[in-house]
């Protein structure tokens, strides 16, 4: 078995201990949770939970493209709200990247996320050799 570090520029750097994706040979993809930072100005995006959201599955879209895959690739996401009244305006943004065959997916409220975002989501995807 062997894990390869995928990290881009074109999604936000890590800002602690940890990468933005892991590809382990030969079987999956799992990406750190992304949040709406601005990855060329290292700032957080301010916005509703839409706004938020679009550029965390840009950020996730940059991840999976630099290993290789696609959204088509995503068998799991897992998505943090600061506040489940905004499931709606999130989930909305979410299918314009899922068009077909969603992943499964977990969604919880969470006390508070990095940056004070209002939104954070992870995937782990199927990688092809």
């Amino acid at each position: 078995m062997h894990k390869s570090i995928i990290l881009t520029k074109e999604a936000p750097a890590p800002i602690g201990p940890y990468n933005q994706a892991i590809k382990a040979t030969g079987s999956f993809l799992f990406t750190a949770g992304q949040v709406p930072i601005d990855p060329h100005g290292g700032q957080v995006v301010q916005g509703d939970i839409k706004t938020q959201t679009r550029l965390v599955m840009k950020n996730l879209q940059a991840i999976l493209e630099k290993a290789g895959c696609s959204f088509e690739n995503v068998v799991k996401t897992t998505v943090f709200l600061k506040d489940m009244n905004e499931f709606a305006g999130m989930n909305e943004v979410y299918a314009e990247f899922f068009k077909s065959d969603p992943p499964a997916r977990s969604t919880v409220e969470v006390a508070r996320l990095p940056r004070d975002v209002r939104v954070e989501i992870e995937a782990i995807a199927l990688v092809n050799e």
